[in-house]
Order: structure tokens, then sequence, then C-alpha cells
């Protein structure tokens, strides 16, 4: 029995030392697997720059503590923390930094349009009234479909934040196909003209409406001219050259272009259009010993027409000469180029030489006299004329006559098409010669005209043309500057003066005519931004005074309107007796200080901010740090992307 005891208790006993062995090992075990993932969870933590976590482990759950600096930077530390251990054994028990001293983000808007419709991108303040903004977009847009992937971010909008957005979005008056990148201090417009007219009118037009403190990057492109025939024409006279018109394929060879020119006698500088259409890579090759031979021969023309070159020599040049220059011309020329040189016969002096005039005068009056060679001709001249000019400004005299050259008629018509893109001039037809001469507002009339004659005419069609370019008969150039708009209506103001009964707001008959010559300049201006300030004498009360002069400003802006003068880039202020420019104490001082001002608002100055990438690069590593004090200096270079944005 005693043995039997024994047995029982031994084995009790092994089972006993057993279980407790069990224990301890188990907690052994526990106690490593809490140390390792703990260690192993911080040390990844730390290595990606999330030093401001707090780690701890109970059994198989690992607790994250700590203040993370935003949502995004809490939820990546859970991420990399279960790329150590199993996610469903993290315990989150993190918390934000309050959101409300972290500087606000950046609110910028990206409207693209095109043929396919119109896109908004970005981010904008939850304040900003969200549906207005696609209404105006759809009202100056027409019928084109609108993508709203807008977000919103309740933070304040910045000062100037809503007039860009309202400036870029009235510039889709004007922008059928175009990127426009908007933040609050600055508008950056990328788009394509039509043409280089059309580019400067465009620059100059969204130059002028920018608003206050706001500013303007423009990267408007415009396409090649496709030049059909792809045209040259180069004359001396009298030992000076000068281009009728120039085209060039590349930048290579306009200014190999030029210099030819510049060593034949161009004594200013020359434009050479870059355009599409050249007929052999080889353009410049032939231009440059072309013009070369002009100079050799001293003087007269040369005129290109795609691969058909007209060499026409001045009167009296010697023939021996003539030969031998053509001669080196015609064998050194480019295969595709062919070569029509002509050497003129002495001229004969014929007092009866038969002549077509067509005169354009500044006013619009076109007279045409001269021969036709019948009454059908003449019908023709004459509703041509009337078709590209004002039928009752049109008055024809040509007579019919007899033995004419055969295209006597079509070189009149050509003349009269020519005197179209005139300003003012006359053009002559004789049996030898087309000369046109006048002034303009176009910039490229005397490319155009050269290159229609060349057409319509052929190369060996001898013609001169002298048209001179005038500043103020261009359409956009001769627009005053803001300055000299201000300046013209101030001196409307120094020998009449818009005044006012006492304590009224309307303006007498000799306002209403002072009005009207205000009116005419501001029409002139264009589009500019510009203040109607109304100011008192410091007679009554303050507040009175200034009520009063807000509705005066109101009442001229009024009157400019009734007056059919745009005026939405035009505002009325009211500054009461807050700045007067002489004295209250006499009556004198006292009606100088009564008085309207316009002026226009200039934009303040803006100091650029440095685009290179090694500030660009410097700006990201500070927000990195401001944002991640304390990550670690080998933190990834995504990462630090991630950061900024």
């Amino acid at each position: 029995m005693n043995l039997r005891l024994s047995s029982v208790f031994s084995v009790a006993g092994i089972f006993a030392v057993a279980f407790i062995l069990c224990l301890f090992a188990a907690r052994f075990a526990v106690s490593a697997i809490e140390e390792n993932s703990r260690n192993a969870v911080r040390d990844t933590l730390d290595e990606n720059g999330m030093v401001w976590t707090e780690v701890d482990a109970d059994g198989l759950q690992v607790y994250l503590a700590g203040t993370a600096p935003s949502e995004a930077t809490r939820f990546r530390a859970l991420s990399i923390a279960g790329s150590v251990v199993e996610s469903a054994r993290i315990i989150d028990q993190m918390l934000v930094e309050d959101t409300a001293g972290i500087e606000p983000p950046r609110f910028s808007v990206e409207i693209l349009r095109n043929d396919s419709g119109i896109s908004l991108i970005g981010l904008i303040p939850a304040s900003m009234d969200r549906d207005d903004l696609l209404l105006d977009v759809a009202r100056r847009t027409g019928d084109q479909e609108i993508t709203d992937l807008l977000e919103t971010a309740d933070y304040p909008e910045p000062e100037t934040w809503q007039e860009a957005v309202n400036y870029a979005v009235r510039s889709l008056d004007d922008l059928e196909r175009a990127k426009i990148s908007v933040d609050a201090s600055r508008v950056e417009v990328t788009a394509m003209a039509e043409s280089e007219q059309d580019k400067t009118n465009l620059e100059t037009d969204l130059a002028r409406r920018l608003p206050d403190g706001v500013r303007l990057a423009l990267d408007i492109s415009a396409p090649r001219p496709v030049v059909t025939p792809f045209t040259l024409r180069y004359t001396i006279e009298g030992g000076a050259g000068k281009f009728d018109v120039c085209a060039a394929d590349t930048d290579n060879a306009r200014e190999r272009i030029l210099r030819a020119a510049g060593r034949n006698g161009l004594d200013y500088k020359a434009q050479c259009t870059l355009a599409l259409g050249v007929p052999s890579p080889k353009w410049a090759d032939a231009a440059e010993l072309a013009i070369d031979a002009l100079g050799e021969l001293g003087g007269g023309s040369v005129t290109f027409s795609d691969a058909d070159i007209s060499l026409i020599a001045a009167n009296g040049t010697s023939e021996p000469i003539f030969d031998a220059v053509v001669g080196r011309l015609e064998t050194s020329l480019p295969d595709v180029f062919a070569l029509h040189a002509v050497l003129p016969t002495p001229e004969v002096e014929n007092a009866l030489a038969p002549e077509f005039v067509a005169t354009l005068s500044p006013e619009g009056l076109v007279q045409v006299r001269g021969r036709v060679d019948s009454e059908r001709a003449r019908e023709t001249i004459d509703s041509l004329a009337k078709a590209r000019f004002a039928s009752d400004a049109v008055y024809t005299t040509a007579r019919v006559a007899e033995n004419l050259p055969r295209d006597w008629t079509v070189r009149t018509l050509t003349a009269l098409e020519a005197l179209a893109y005139l300003s003012n001039g006359a053009v002559t037809v004789t049996p030898d010669a087309i000369n046109v001469i006048g002034q303009t507002g176009n910039k490229d009339a005397e490319a155009a005209i050269t290159s229609m004659l060349a057409q319509k005419l052929g190369n060996a069609e001898q013609y001169t043309i002298d048209v001179s370019y005038q500043e103020a008969l261009d359409p956009v150039a001769s627009l005053p500057t803001p300055d000299e708009c201000e300046a013209q209506i101030a001196q409307i103001q120094v020998e009449r003066k818009i005044t006012f009964a006492p304590s009224e707001t309307t303006i007498d008959d000799i306002g209403a005519a002072i009005m009207d010559d205000i009116a005419e300049v501001v029409k002139s201006c264009g589009e500019i931004r510009m203040e109607i300030g109304g100011h008192t004498d410091s007679q009554g009360r303050e507040v009175m005074n200034e009520q009063l002069s807000q509705a005066r400003a109101q009442t001229i802006l009024n009157e400019l309107r009734s007056r059919q003068v745009l005026t939405a880039s035009i505002s009325a202020k009211g500054y009461g007796e807050s700045k007067p420019i002489a004295d209250n104490d006499s009556e004198e001082g006292r009606e100088a200080n009564r008085r309207i001002e316009f002026r226009v608002i200039r934009p303040d100055p803006i100091k650029e901010e440095q685009t290179t990438l090694e500030a660009m690069e410097e700006e990201v590593q500070n927000e990195d740090q401001g944002e991640d004090a304390g990550a670690s200096p080998e933190e990834p270079e995504a990462e630090a992307e991630s950061a900024a944005e």
C-alpha cells in the first residue's frame, strides 16, 4: 500500500514539475515575442522618420501611441507597422495634431478648354459659390460640356483669390482652346492663336484686364502660316536694298537670307516670316545665290514664287555683265529651282503711254480713272471696287480705249485688290509695270501684296511696292496707353468742370457736354481698369459727405453707360472729404476739393518668385522639415515628395 502511494506521489510530482517548467517556458516565449515585435516595429518606424510614435506590446498585440502631424501621417504609421506584424495585432491609440494652426492648403484651379469640352480641376475654398462658378463658365462657353473635378477645403479664401478666378473665367471669352492655371496671386495662360496678329491682340487684351495684385504669365503661340506660293522678293534701287516680302522655313535659313541682303544693300532691320510650304530644303541656298547675283548687277529685283525665280535687272545694266552673272546663277542654283532672267530694253519716252490709276483717300473715298479695254471691263472694275470698298465711296471715270495690252484687265483688277490692303494710297498700271504706294496699319500688308501680285501675275511682271506701316493706323497699336487715357480725361476737366447742385447727384447741361467728350476718350482707350472717384469739401458731416460723393461717382458711371461705354472694368468710389487737394478754409479751396477724378487702377509691383530648380528643391526641403520635425535624413525621396504634396 505504501509502495503504491509512493508511486502515485512520484507521478504527480513529475507532472507538477513539468507544468511549472511549461508555464515558465510559455511566459519566456511570450516575453520574447513581445520584445521582438516591439523592437521590430519601433526600428522600422524610426527608419521611416516616424520618431513621434510610441510603441508597446502586450502579448501578441502591438500598441501605437503618440500625436501624428496629420491624418495622412497617422495612416502611414499604421501601414508601416502592418508591414512588420499582422495588421490584426495592431491597436491604434494615436492622436492627430490639431489642424487649427496648420498652414492652409494652396488653392488652385486649372481650366482646360478644347473642342471636346471644358474641365475644371483643383482645390477651391469651401466658402466659394461652386454653382455660381460653373454657371459663369457655362454662360461664357455656350453649349460646351463642363466636367467638374473640383475639390473643396474649409479654409479662408486668400485675399485676391476671387479676383483671379473671375479674371480667368472671363478670359474664356477670348480663348477657344487654352489651359488657364489660377492661384490667388498668379494666372498662367497657355493658348494658341490663329496668327501673329491675333497673338498680339490677345496678349494686349489679357494684359489690360489684369486685376490688382495678380501676376500674369502668358504663353501664347501662333502656328507658322502656310504660305502658298512660298514667296520672297528683294529689290535694289540706288544701292539701297529692300524686302517686299520674305519667307523662310527655319531660323538658320532666315539668318542666312538676311545676311545675304545685308551684303547687298539692306541697311535696316528687316523681317522674314517663318512659314510652312517651302518647295525645297535648299530654299536658303537659292535665296542667297539670287540676292548675291542681284547685288553684282547693281540693281533690279529678284522674286521667288515657290521654285520659280524671276530676276529682272535694272534699266541700263550692261549686257555682258548680265549674261555672266545670270550664267553663274543658273549653274549654281539647286536642281529644283528654275530661273527666268530679264534684261529690260532701254526705255523710250512715250507721252501717250496708257495708264490706269485708282486712289484711296484717308477718308475712304476711291477714285478710279484711266483706260480700260471694254465697257464690260469698266463695269467689272466698278463692281469690284464697290465690293472692296463702300459702294457710295467709289467714283469711276475710266474710259474705254483701244490697243491696250491683252492682259490689261487682269492687271487692273489685280491692282484694285492691292489697293484694298492699304488705309490710303494709290495703284498705277502701265504697260511695263504696276506701282503700289501708300500707308497701312497692317504690318504684313507689303508681304501680302507681293505674294498676291506674284501669284496672279507671275514672277516676270515688273512692279514696285512702296507701302509704309503707320502705327496710328493700326487698330491695336494705336490704342492709347492707360496713362495717356488718364491724362486725356484730366485735360478735358482742366478748363471745364463737372458740377452738381448743392447736395444733388445729377449733372447739369454743361456737365453732360463734358461727359460726351470723356465718353469718347474712354471708348478709344479700350478696356482698362479705371476708378471714378467722387470728392467733396469738409463742410457738413463726414458720413454724409462720403455718401454724397459715392452717389455722385455712381452718377458719372451711369452717364458713361448711357453713352454706350463698356463699364465692366470701371468702378465708382466715394472718398468724401478724406483726400483734399486744397485748403478747405477758403471758397476757392473748397471749390477745388469738390471734384470728380478718373484714375487708372495699376497693379502693385510684385516681386518675382524664384523658379529655379534649386529654389524649388529648397522649398520642398523646408516644408519637409516643418511638417516632420526630426525626420531621418535617410528618408526616401518618394516620402519627401509625398510630404511636399
